[in-house]
């Protein structure tokens, strides 16, 4: 039966790949781990860092510009390259371990940009690391997502994707919780001479740790089909190291119908993302504590802003949890309703913190956000890489990533000023802002073409005849 005549819908690759154990799967994906400690690091406490170092609220965006702009450039270039690429190293491993070793030296460093300040004032030299740090994590991301594409089957992606978001998930708890764990330990919330506390210092050194130490699990304990293997899957070698960048351009215009459609959904999505990571903590400070004139630099935002992060590493720890239910309610869902419901829910949540009044509201309204944010990190990507030719896996997830930095790129240029203007300067509105955008995503997905679903079911009804005819 393994040798049966395969239908016109099957795949274009000489041989099917085999199916991997979860083992594998996870070892393959445990960098993500790291690499998500260290953005739920950079999520959480970014935003109080520039307050600290003098930025206004209504700024906040402006600083975190920089984040999608670098996004913008790194991906796609990582990607076409590691389409590329084969050393003794592998294809994607030498680029997550440049990325590790840059990321971890830059999650040193934000914290410590007030002791460095001279001639350049803390909040710039904060702004450039900030960007340092974001094209790190940038480099050491986009080839996991390839990596996974490469040596997963169809049948598997959804349940490697589920995986990969059940690990990130783990990473953000741990990196958000890092600081309230901390403060617990004896380490100081009260801000030092260079405007940060103690208990934040000393949860990006430990995330750098972390970050770097899961990258060489997956570098270790895992592996990459090398060109002649990597040609019998797919049907081809990859691109031709003589295809220059213009290839990213010509790229870009042939992309696949499923991915524009995908691109509005991630638009919405990530638009929504973004306002909530640059202002929840003052829509907290503000709107549940009370908290008003100057008081970025109290205690008393430091410990609203604990209590953010305990708040994000919920979302992301009810992420990893309902990661591993998105394989079977896709199954019998369908893929685009179950991202569709997934991002409904958290559009609720979002919207509910409007009404809340202390902390465990908070926690509760992050139960919804929880949700979408591990079909957003799955989902997607499993449409997607049922409709990327196989040669031009890196180049696409990272073209992909447009459609995740352009958002936040928008919102950073418009996002202050509405917050300011059109919200009276409350950015409690934002995230409310935010959870409509949600709801908008979800309505979007339902008008995707998921060409990957309609195959794999055709490679079922064949291989099923096939195996009728054997008998």
């Amino acid at each position: 039966m393994a040798n049966a005549p395969m239908t016109k819908a099957a795949p274009k690759s000489a041989v099917l790949k085999p199916l991997l154990t979860t083992g594998q799967i996870v070892s393959m994906s445990f960098g993500f781990l790291g690499i998500q400690c260290g953005f739920a690091l950079q999520n959480t406490n970014t935003s109080r860092i520039l307050r600290s170092f003098g930025a206004d609220v209504d700024q906040l965006p402006a600083f975190w510009l920089v984040a999608p702009l670098v996004g913008l450039i790194v991906q796609p270039l990582i990607g076409h390259y590691s389409d590329r690429t084969w050393n003794r190293l592998g294809r994607r491993k030498p680029y997550f371990l440049t990325g590790a070793i840059l990321s971890s030296l830059a999650l040193i460093l934000l914290p410590n940009s007030g002791k460095m300040a001279g001639p350049i004032p803390a909040l710039w030299v904060g702004a450039i690391f900030v960007m340092v740090m974001d094209a790190s994590f940038n480099v050491a991301m986009e080839p996991f997502r390839a990596l996974v594409a490469d040596n997963l089957p169809d049948r598997q992606r959804a349940k490697g994707f589920a995986i990969q978001a059940c690990l990130i998930g783990i990473g953000a708890v741990g990196g958000g919780f890092m600081t309230s764990i901390l403060a617990r330990l004896g380490f100081s919330q009260t801000p030092g001479p260079d405007g940060i506390a103690d208990n934040i210092k000393y949860a990006f050194y430990i995330g750098a740790t972390i970050f770097i130490l899961a990258i060489l699990v997956t570098a270790f304990f895992s592996k990459e089909y090398p060109p002649k293997e990597y040609e019998l899957y797919h049907g081809q070698a990859g691109d031709k190291q003589k295809a220059g960048l213009g290839e990213i351009g010509r790229d870009f215009m042939r992309m696949p119908k499923t991915m524009k459609q995908l691109g509005l959904v991630q638009f919405f999505s990530w638009f929504a993302f973004f306002s909530m990571w640059v202002f929840t903590t003052d829509a907290v400070a503000t709107h549940i504590f009370g908290l008003h004139g100057e008081y970025a630099k109290t205690k008393a935002y430091n410990q609203a802003g604990d209590i953010v992060g305990n708040a994000f590493a919920i979302y992301n720890a009810v992420g990893a949890l309902f990661a591993l239910c998105l394989t079977p309610m896709s199954k019998a869902l369908g893929r685009k309703l179950t991202h569709a419901i997934s991002l409904v829910a958290g559009g609720i949540g979002l919207i509910s913190i409007f009404f809340v009044r202390n902390e465990w509201g908070l926690y509760y309204a992050m139960i919804g956000v929880g949700l979408a944010w591990a079909s957003i990190l799955a989902m997607p990507y499993v449409i997607l890489s049922g409709c990327i030719p196989a040669g031009k896996m890196g180049i696409y997830m990272g073209i992909f990533n447009f459609f995740i930095t352009l958002p936040q790129i928008v919102n950073g240029v418009f996002g202050g000023w509405i917050m300011k203007h059109l919200y009276g300067g409350q950015p409690i509105y934002s995230i409310i802002m935010a959870g409509f955008c949600l709801i908008a995503a979800a309505i979007s997905v339902l008008f995707v073409y998921d060409g990957g679903a309609i195959r794999i079911q055709q490679e079922k009804a064949g291989f099923y005849a096939a195996e009728r005819a054997v008998d």
